[in-house]
């Protein structure tokens, strides 16, 4: 039930979940699962701009309706134009390739090595290309967290354990423990000044400024509480003790976005099985970038991997192991199905379209073919669905 990072390796098993019979391995690209309500999606039904990607885990849109895509699995960056034609911007075969963003022109990309089981040395930054094709980097998110273990002193796993249940536990699975020192730069929100990056690995946001490349620890997220079940601690070969007491799980960032408010809103994978088998256990936290306070927005989120908020603070959220692309009420917390697909990695959004890679981790069979959709949303102030 510890987690085990890289998010990657984590992704690349979801072919065991696909045999489980997961919600997500039943959709279908543009079909409602289960009479899901179409949301605010415009008239027009979704629509596949590109395919034929290698784990398309990360986009962004640009300009003239393209958008930008990490292929994480092919550790390459490739641009898509509005004819669904692509270009290889970047690659690289040694490094995870994971969030980029763009703004004015230049490109934004964080690569990494050495996250969780990964033997590599620890090392990531951000990775700039200009519109020239002048490449640099920025940041060092490894410095940073061998410097302070931005977790170290947060405590995770059991809370009040019966007197004998840890002797019971599995020799692997401590009872409790602190946050150990990992880095996965995962999703990254680029500001004039600063860009701010979601560590996977650290549990944290991390800022860092647009000139000096100074990194700095905004804030770390809280553990997630579950409540064991006596289904849960069957599934997971655990002893009869525990059911009941309370597992403290690490917080997972995946992605992060500026609101219209100033805060940041973070996507937060729940630690431990991503899938349904514990049911939905992701969060949407936002984050006071001034002084790094923490509240939580939205949780019972399905595997939240990817999200995008419109200029009236309504969230959009990419399921990844759930029914797709969700719109999430920042005051109610109500979901809703605006684009029905499989394996919904990332969102982003460009005037009124939504643009998500779909199908993005690989079946039991068959080749890779994750692929770029869009649609036209509507949420009561405008009905076309347009492309910028």
């Amino acid at each position: 039930m510890r987690k085990s990072l890289s998010l990657l390796a984590t992704a690349a098993t979801a072919a065991v979940f696909l045999s489980a019979g997961t919600t997500a391995a039943g959709a279908t690209p543009g079909a409602a699962p289960g009479g899901a309500s179409a949301g605010d999606a415009g008239d027009k039904a979704p629509v596949v701009l590109t395919g034929r990607l290698v784990g398309p885990l990360h986009v962004s849109a640009g300009r003239h309706g393209s958008v930008t895509v990490s292929e994480s699995f092919a550790g390459r960056l490739t641009r898509v134009d509005s004819d669904g034609n692509q270009v290889v911007l970047y690659e690289t075969p040694d490094w995870s390739v994971a969030g980029n963003a763009q703004r004015d022109g230049t490109t934004y990309l964080l690569e990494s090595q050495g996250a969780g089981p990964d033997p590599a040395e620890l090392a990531g930054h951000i990775r700039i290309i200009d519109d020239e094709g002048h490449q640099r980097t920025l940041g060092d998110f490894a410095a940073l967290e061998t410097e302070d273990n931005a977790d170290g002193q947060t405590r995770y796993g059991y809370r009040d354990l019966p007197e004998g249940c840890e002797a019971q536990l599995p020799a692997n699975m401590p009872a409790s423990y602190t946050g150990e020192i990992d880095s996965h730069p995962y999703g990254i929100a680029v500001t004039e000044h600063t860009f701010y990056v979601a560590d996977a690995g650290a549990n944290s946001v991390v800022s860092v400024d647009a000139r000096s490349g100074k990194t700095e620890t905004v804030a770390v997220l809280p553990p997630r509480p579950y409540k064991i079940t006596p289904e849960a601690a069957a599934s997971n070969g655990l002893p009869a003790c525990v059911v009941g007491t309370t597992y403290d799980f690490e917080a997972v960032p995946t992605d992060v976005a500026v609101g219209p408010d100033g805060w940041l809103y973070v996507t937060s994978l729940p630690g431990g099985p991503e899938d349904p088998a514990l049911g939905p256990r992701g969060a949407v936290f936002k984050v006071d970038p001034d002084d790094g306070e923490v509240k939580l927005v939205a949780d019972d989120i399905m595997s939240p991997t990817g999200l995008a908020l419109d200029d009236h603070g309504a969230l959009y959220v990419a399921s990844l192991f759930g029914e797709g692309v969700l719109r999430i009420d920042p005051d109610s917390g109500e979901q809703t199905v605006v684009l029905a697909a499989s394996f919904a990695a990332d969102v982003d959004l460009r005037g009124d379209t939504l643009y998500a890679t779909v199908n993005a981790l690989p079946g039991p069979e068959g080749p890779p073919d994750g692929q770029v959709m869009y649609v036209g949303l509507r949420d009561g102030r405008h009905d076309n669905a347009t492309r910028s």
